[in-house]
């Protein structure tokens, strides 16, 4: 017994050495015309981007897997220099900016990586992803042929590569990284700055080869890409992009799989049939890799988000919502868009199309490599109509604006208007966890000026002076009225004006809020104007400047101003109008409750707060608030519901959730149809209700009890209503017709021929720890509608109810064959048919609780 269970101990250290051996192989990634070359072999790679500071190393590893299980290959992220490099030589790679730990995890689950280290990043991110003080460099410019700058932006980048380097982990030493990119979207830039833009993208090209990662490098948006540097593309359909030299590969580093949003505006929504389609357009023109931007979108924490104006979340309609839920049925879709093309992958790298018409708006791209592989898409570009095409003999229903993709040249296995997967609809739900011993500190507007250092004659411009250290920046000044003005005497106030270069303005005389007014993201400049409240003597006009997210995009954006940079005037006195423009300023750098470290865990106890109710503290313009919770229990992600307050920030035990701000969104949320052109203003959702309700707040922040929440609004808000909730499925819906193609129900043998098993099947799938609880609507049949308005046809199986409920409730998941086998009888012979479900989750202490 001994000796055996040596041999096998042995035997499993030999198998674990050769299983390591292999794992740390090195890679040989190249390219040709038709693909990227990983051992010698092309492949198609289906990639999608995770920024790592979007989520927490908590969520890396689940996030990762969901992807991989989603059918990707390749893992693609962003470098963020401001965050990585916050002040010159000091340098962070700790928490969510551990990027050596998240590409190990991207490695350790199975998937490639495509590091994108620009060192531009745009994204959406503050300043771009540049850090503040690279603007004050003497003489330099962003992004052209200019030392200061190059110097700097290759610093970091070998930074960055000797880090992979050490870690081993470029394909070429054994590592995930089979790709990487220099700069980021320079086309326009380029353009615009001529020659020393052109000199530039070769210099940036040159550096970056010269680093000898072993890997290709990529430049997207930037068709000067010089070689070997691989120039790719970036937008809502790239199937017209052509690569600059023929014996580049058709690469699409940026899918867009939604849009982001900003405060004040709608969500917006991209149909995963148009994704899918335009996916599938892309593959059929040759392509052979492309990257969801984004996979996961997750959430600007702190205030990394740009723009200015970006919301908090970046959920950007990803396939991974924010919290890193699958988002049915986009998710299931793709992955089943995935499994279809990974079907014809010997075909795609192996032959050039053939495309042949089928009709005035169907064509067929045919990749046959002549030893009986062939794949072919059969494509419907009508946006209203659907088409019956006729290809080697056979007749295919073509949905208007789709593409079926047939492995073999004959089985249809994935149409990309046909939706199959179950769509799901969230909720947001109560924890339980209350919010207890709330406290109040105001902002002491009285003594603003008392310990400024900073004064000037004239309006500085507000990030010359922060630094970026805080979002807010005081400007004070005073005038002096006389007391024999008529308004005194009951005549019309003077009116005060403030322009500004953005983004808002909050405004104070004598201690008492006067306004507000606010730019936009499409216009920064905005004028406050508003009747001032003056008294005899000398007056204090304070003016609260705050900047909400640093531009990320356009050129010299460096040189862009933020704060009140325009004309101060009183309008409507006795001798005229008075300019505060140009007289004495005083300046103080953010709020007294920063520089109390009012957010900090051992800080926050040290304040003299106010205690006390708050209903009769009132609603207040800068003000903050403190209370303290205990994690709830179950797994769910969670998030703050802040729709009683204003604008602001918030904390959770020190650290930032990000700005909120309860701005009604204006947009036109019309009907959304997935046929036709995508763009952003198509589909539109939350349009006259607050752009941002909810914000993440990751589990693993929180202490099992006595969690500090700390809340700055600056507008006024009702704190006693901020509650913390969890979000989770609420339904489940499916709607498939009988014969419906799938990956699943297909079969290629190693010779090549093809076979199809079985019938269509709808799956429904609850939340971990969830369970279907009630069929809310069941017909196989002729039902008509979607999830939520359901409706039965004039074809109906009686017992469709019936067998749902005996097949679904209590489980957390079930399948469900559709075939008029299942339902007994056929209730409508002759005609196709179709199963639609709609059913309730529920968790056990949610059936309690009911």
């Amino acid at each position: 017994m001994e000796t055996s269970s040596v041999s096998k101990l042995l035997t499993w250290l030999w198998m674990a050495l050769l299983l390591g051996t292999e794992l740390i192989q090195c890679s040989t990634v190249t390219y040709d015309r038709k693909a990227i070359l990983i051992n010698g072999q092309r492949r198609i790679l289906i990639s999608g981007s995770i920024h790592y500071p979007r989520s927490t190393p908590e969520m890396w590893e689940d996030l990762i897997r969901k992807a991989k299980d989603g059918g990707l290959d390749v893992i693609d992220t962003y470098v963020f220099w401001n965050g990585h490099e916050p002040s010159p030589g000091h340098y962070n790679f700790e928490g969510s900016y551990d990027l050596v730990r998240f590409i190990k995890t991207v490695q350790r689950v199975g998937l490639y990586a495509h590091l994108r280290i620009g060192p531009y990043v745009c994204a959406e991110w503050n300043f771009g992803g540049f850090p503040v003080w690279l603007k004050y460099v003497p003489g330099i410019s962003f992004r052209t042929d200019n030392g200061p700058f190059k110097v700097a932006m290759q610093g970091f980048t070998q930074k960055i590569v000797q880090m992979m380097k050490n870690e081993k982990l470029f394909a070429s030493q054994g590592g995930p990284i089979i790709l990487s990119q220099i700069e980021n979207e320079y086309g326009p830039e380029s353009q615009a700055l001529g020659a020393a833009g052109h000199a530039y993208v070769n210099w940036a090209a040159k550096m970056a080869v010269g680093l000898d990662t072993g890997v290709p490098w990529v430049m997207c948006k930037e068709d000067d890409a010089p070689d070997p540097v691989i120039n790719a593309c970036n937008g809502f359909y790239c199937d017209a992009f052509s690569p600059n030299k023929p014996y580049k590969p058709t690469l699409w580093t940026e899918a867009w799989s939604g849009w982001f949003t900003e405060f004040g505006g709608a969500v917006h929504r991209r149909p995963v049939q148009d994704l899918a389609f335009a996916v599938a357009r892309f593959i059929q023109k040759g392509g052979s890799f492309f990257n969801y931007y984004m996979y996961h979108g997750g959430t600007n924490f702190g205030r990394t988000a740009g723009g200015p104006f970006i919301t908090t979340s970046y959920d950007y309609d990803a396939p991974l919502d924010e919290y890193g839920l699958m988002r049915q049925p986009k998710y299931g879709h793709l992955k089943q868009l995935h499994e279809a093309i990974k079907l014809c992958e010997y075909a795609l790298v192996s032959s050039d199309p053939t495309v042949t018409s089928l009709g005035t708006y169907q064509q067929a791209h045919v990749f046959s490599t002549g030893q009986q592989k062939c794949a072919a898409f059969l494509s419907n570009y009508n946006t209203k109509s659907a088409a019956r095409v006729t290809f080697n003999g056979r007749h295919y229903n073509l949905p208007p604006w789709s593409i079926s993709i047939l492995p073999d040249c004959k089985n249809v296995v994935f149409n990309t208007a046909k939706v199959a997967v179950q769509h799901t609809k969230m909720q947001m739900l109560p924890t339980g966890s209350k919010l207890l011993s709330w406290e109040t500190y105001a902002e002491d507007i009285s003594s603003l000026g008392e310990s400024s250092t900073l004064t000037a004659i004239g309006l500085l411009e507000q990030i010359n002076i922060t630094r970026d250290t805080s979002d807010y920046l005081w400007y004070m000044t005073s005038v002096e009225i006389s007391s024999s003005e008529s308004f005194l005497r009951g005549g019309q106030k003077p009116t005060l004006t403030v322009e500004s270069a953005g983004h808002a303005v909050h405004v104070f005389i004598n201690g008492q809020f006067l306004g507000s007014a606010f730019g936009t993201r499409e216009n920064r400049r905005f004028t406050f104007s508003g009747p001032a409240n003056l008294r005899a003597g000398i007056n204090k006009i304070a003016l609260l400047s705050i900047a909400v997210g640093l531009p990320n995009v356009g050129l010299h954006y460096e040189t862009w101003e933020t704060g009140v940079r325009g004309a101060v005037v009183l309008h409507g006195l006795d001798h005229g109008n008075k300019d505060l423009t140009w007289q004495k300023w005083s300046y103080q750098v953010g709020l007294k409750g920063e520089a109390m470290n009012l957010v900090s865990p051992s800080e926050a106890t040290s304040v003299d707060w106010t205690r006390g109710s708050l209903a009769a503290q009132g609603q207040q313009s800068l003000k903050w608030y403190k209370a303290y919770f205990d994690a709830p229990t179950g797994n769910e992600p969670l998030a703050l519901d802040l729709r009683s307050m204003g604008k602001g920030q918030v904390w959770i035990n020190g650290q930032s959730i990000g700005r909120y701000w309860m701005a009604y969104a204006k947009g036109d949320c019309k009907t959304c149809s997935y046929a036709g052109t995508f763009r952003p203003i198509n589909c539109q959702r939350r349009c006259g209700h607050p752009t941002q309700r909810w914000y993440h707040v990751p589990r693993s922040w929180l202490k099992p009890t006595k969690n500090l929440l700390v809340v700055f609004e600056e507008l006024g808000g009702d704190a006693s209503r901020i509650s913390l909730v969890k979000t989770s499925v609420a339904r489940v819906c499916a709607d498939a017709h009988e014969h419906h193609p799938t990956t699943d129900n297909y079969d290629i043998e190693n010779k090549g021929n093809s076979n199809s098993t079985g019938n269509a099947k709808v799956l429904l799938q609850c939340a971990p720890g969830q369970s279907i609880t009630s069929i809310e609507f069941a017909s196989f049949g002729t039902p008509s509608g979607t999830c939520g308005n359901f409706q039965k046809g004039t074809c109906h199986a009686p017992n469709s109810h019936a067998m749902l409920e005996k097949e679904c409730i209590g489980q957390e998941s079930c399948s469900i064959f559709i075939s008029s086998g299942v339902f007994g009888t056929d209730p409508c012979p002759n005609v196709l048919k179709r199963l639609s479900v709609q059913a309730v989750c529920s968790t056990a202490d949610a059936n309690t609780q009911s």
